[in-house]
């Protein structure tokens, strides 16, 4: 099964783990999620020092843009309700 999700009018696949950690943060516009909320969305089994969550939100910058997903040192991430666009 495909999931897609469209960005600047561009249309992007997206892996099934990328789509539920995608659609766990757009749920939660400007919340800051922690890493095991994402990984619980996701259905996957984690391991505390794991840095899947990481990888994977990495791979969505790559996809939906760099600015749309904000770290917050030792919490977690952050979708930027507005692209990150006003942090220049």
């Amino acid at each position: 099964r495909t999931h897609r999700a469209k960005v600047a009018g561009r249309t992007v696949e997206l892996s099934a783990r990328e789509f539920a950690l995608a659609e766990m943060l757009f749920r939660h516009p400007g919340q800051v999620l922690t890493r095991e909320q994402l990984l619980d969305h996701a259905g996957h089994n984690h391991d505390p020092g794991s840095n899947v969550v990481d990888v994977y939100v990495g791979y969505l910058r790559k996809k939906l843009g760099k600015r749309l997903i904000a770290s917050v040192r030792g919490m977690g991430y952050r979708l930027e309700p507005d692209g990150g666009a006003a942090r220049g």
